[in-house]
């Protein structure tokens, strides 16, 4: 039975906090201190942090932008999705994302994209039940 969920925008530095618990599952080396500078640097680079809540306790969470590409029009890029280890497979992540594509077509995007690691196998079985494929390879150089 999939749960009821309400998608927010964190809005206020305590909904950014409280999204914290929720984002270190996928990004393990931040500190709160710094996931909060780097929500406030990115946010003002367009980068916006959406929540599902379930009663008072965030479920997923998801860091987006809406940007402009030569290559696929107006996009809504999707940097972060994560769902609590604890509530995957309730129906969380799926009305956090389906959220995101329908403000994605509000906002007239072309297209909905995001990246998801090679070692995320189970994310990618998510995203192919929703309908997406794979349509590039993300390459990237640590420096």
């Amino acid at each position: 039975m999939k749960m009821l969920a309400k998608v927010k925008v964190a809005e206020s530095p305590s909904d950014i906090a409280r999204c914290f618990p929720v984002m270190k599952h996928l990004r393990e080396k931040l500190t709160l201190d710094e996931f909060e500078k780097r929500i406030a640097r990115q946010a003002s680079e367009g980068y916006t942090l959406a929540f599902a809540e379930n009663g008072s306790a965030v479920v997923a969470v998801a860091g987006f932008r809406i940007i402009h590409m030569l290559a696929s029009g107006k996009t809504l890029y999707v940097d972060d999705l994560v769902t609590d280890a604890a509530c995957r497979s309730q129906g969380f992540g799926e009305t956090l994302l389906k959220w995101l594509i329908e403000l994605a077509r509000q906002s007239n995007c072309q297209t909905f994209s995001l990246d998801s690691g090679v070692h995320r196998q189970r994310a990618h079985r998510f995203y192919f039940v929703q309908g997406m494929h794979i349509s590039d390879f993300h390459f990237e150089l640590t420096l």
